[in-house]
């Protein structure tokens, strides 16, 4: 059971609690929330996944007793281990609740206390992948233990050894989920095979960590980390990794040893030209720079040709993965980002830092708590430095885009293009010709042009007015579906059901998790209105995130009220430019052959309601031939 706590001032504490100590407790415990219909996100599976079944709010600390503590067990030594080590990262950080949760999230795989906020920014700029522990952030800590062992110049065996053992731990220490899970088998596998003097083939070392995780558990197989991580692998290993090889990387060797002319003959024609070019390039330069700054000015100029061509990679590799993962980010997350490739070019290098520095200063920390608080400052600087990017890359107007999940039939036609291509690009030594190229670059195209324009119609019943009232677990949701398609949305559901003070960081978003994702699993992408009959929060709790995820026509609001919701829903009208019409009793339309009539509320002499009113609902008649509909929110017996 997950037990959320907020005390207030002045209460006392809980008791000193650990992983394995046995507690008596008296709390409403709930099953988590589920949305009965599909496309909605399925809360209790994933607690289940966790081994979390029941939720449940502690009212205050004297209704939870410890009654015994836990006994001898590996189990608990790692989760007392982690719990420990995020408690160290409590003490550097301090107050900054943001920094801490951003490092909890890449060091230790704790998500939970990642601002929601700060979430969505790092999901609108395509990088939520360096808040997930996997292969990036296992390859940074790899590779500082790589270059550490050669500085303490161990032998092969004991590089090995160290890099394993070091590894090995940090799997059992972090949440034990299938990327960081691959990334740990990949790695030792990679470390095995090059101590063996093997040479690493990515893709075979993707499937034997996919064949092991599936012989440990076979329900991976369905896992959404499971299948992201390896479609992310088999994306790097079989397309972007061989057009890097080809492109890329020999221009990036040649800049080694640029000064050499000996060396020119080892490469290709086309490579030992460009090092020639680059040569003369560099020399005429720095030709009338003094003899003291000239070799340094020199070698500064190669170093940014070849940052250049890393850039390059990096770009490479990041619209490789954008593009093969598309399917599955639509489907998952109906999400498009076309700031991505630019955007991970930033951040991955700082993540490369973060990672390796965050281990280093928690070490340092254990020994010398006052070393480990001054090695805070430079970690909370990059952290600060790359959420201060994601934050103004997510701020880019139209840079990100929501679109609902593509139909079957044109992920059965990207997922053969991208093998087909990946298959060419791993036999590129043999040159084909373009006009093998251009089928696979044209269906490759219009495959991805398909998921990310997404133009189909959606799911309706022609010529029949349609009302569905949806699943948000508390408050009203009603969507309203003309003869001839145009959809009216009425309310948007309930309150987050987070930890209390918390709430709008915690816990589910009906809009997002209930209402979006009915519409998109029936391809709406466009209402033509949306409507709020009162701000009250089992009402209007979910509309900010309608109005961020669709193309809004109209905003329908009634009486004018002080409250903080319907201001904060104004503003975010007014910055998507979203129209606001004020509807009040005796106004009526035609909208798409459905006679619109507005019943209530009555115009009132004072403009703006100090608070919202269940008698202050906006009530609505809709009438369509000889069926009438009427939809009264939550008026009372006075406005009846």
């Amino acid at each position: 059971m997950r037990l959320g706590f907020s005390p207030r001032e002045g209460e006392p504490a809980l008791p000193k609690l650990h992983a394995g100590d046995e507690i008596s407790v008296l709390a409403e415990a709930q099953a988590p929330l589920q949305f009965k219909y599909a496309g909605a996100f399925n809360r209790r599976a994933f607690l289940a996944e966790q081994d979390i079944h029941l939720q449940a709010t502690l009212r205050a600390a004297t209704l939870l007793e410890k009654t015994g503590t836990a006994g001898p067990s590996w189990r608990w030594r790692l989760a007392r281990l982690r719990g420990w080590l995020r408690e160290r990262l409590d003490e550097m950080f301090g107050e900054s609740t943001v920094t801490e949760g951003v490092l909890r999230a890449m060091l230790l795989g704790d998500r939970s206390f990642v601002d929601r906020g700060e979430s969505a920014d790092f999901q609108k700029t395509g990088v939520f992948h360096v808040l997930v522990v996997a292969g990036l952030h296992v390859g940074a800590l790899a590779a500082f233990l790589f270059w550490l062992s050669r500085k303490l110049r161990l032998s092969r065996a004991a590089e090995t050894l160290l890099i394993l053992a070091c590894l090995l731990a940090y799997v059992a220490v972090v949440e034990q989920r299938a990327p960081v899970l691959r990334a740990g088998l990949m790695t030792a596998v990679a470390l095995f095979g090059s101590f063996l003097y093997r040479r690493l083939d990515l893709l075979n070392s993707a499937g034997i960590a996919a064949l092991l995780l599936l012989i440990a558990n076979p329900k991976f197989v369905t896992d959404t980390g499971f299948q992201f991580s390896f479609v992310a692998m088999g994306c790097i290993g079989g397309l972007a990794q061989p057009l890097i090889q080809r492109g890329v990387q020999p221009y990036l060797h040649a800049l080694r040893g640029w000064r050499d002319i000996t060396r020119d003959t080892r490469y290709a024609p086309p490579v030992a030209q460009f090092r020639m070019d680059v040569r003369h390039a560099i020399l005429a330069l720095t030709s009338r720079i003094g003899e003291r700054f000239r070799r340094f000015t020199q070698n500064s100029v190669a170093r940014t040709a070849q940052g250049a061509l890393l850039a390059a990679e990096l770009l490479v590799l990041s619209f490789v993965l954008q593009l093969g993962m598309m399917p599955m980010m639509a489907r998952d997350f109906h999400r498009g980002s076309l700031l991505g490739p630019l955007v991970n070019l930033f951040v991955v290098p700082l993540t490369g830092l973060i990672v390796p520095l965050g281990f280093f200063s928690i070490v340092v920390g254990m020994v010398a708590p006052a070393a480990g608080r001054l090695l805070a400052h430079p970690l909370g600087w990059l952290v600060w430095i790359q959420g201060h990017l994601v934050s103004f890359f997510a701020a880019i107007p139209h840079g990100s885009y929501r679109i609902p999940g593509p139909p079957t039939w044109v992920t059965a036609l990207f997922c053969p293009v991208v093998i087909a291509a990946a298959m060419a690009a791993l036999r590129m030594e043999r040159r084909l010709p373009r006009w093998q190229w251009a089928p696979l670059a044209l269906l490759l195209s219009v495959a991805a042009g398909l998921i990310d324009a997404h133009p189909f119609r959606p799911t309706e019943s022609a010529g029949q007015l349609e009302v569905t009232v949806l699943d948000v677990a508390q408050g009203d949701s009603i969507l309203v579906v003309s003869p001839r398609g145009s959809a009216l949305l009425i309310d948007g559901g309930g309150r987050f059901e987070g930890f209390r003070g918390r709430e709008e960081h915690f816990g589910s978003d009906p809009g997002e998790e209930a209402v979006s994702a009915n519409l998109w699993s029936r391809a709406f992408q466009k209402l033509d209105a949306v409507a709020l009959t009162h701000a009250h929060v089992d009402h209007v709790g979910g509309l900010m995130a309608v109005l961020q995820n669709f193309r809004v026509g109209r905003l329908w609001l009634g009486r004018e009220t002080a409250a903080p919701a319907y201001g904060r829903l104004k503003e975010a009208a007014a910055r998507l430019h979203v129209p606001i019409e004020h509807e009040m009793r005796g106004q009526s339309f035609l909208w798409d052959g459905v006679q619109v009539d507005f019943l209530w509320p009555e115009a009132a002499l004072d403009d703006t309601a100090f608070q919202a009113k269940n008698n202050d609902s906006l009530v609505v008649r809709l009438q369509y031939g000889d069926r009438t509909v009427l939809l009264p929110g939550d008026a009372e017996k006075q406005a009846e």
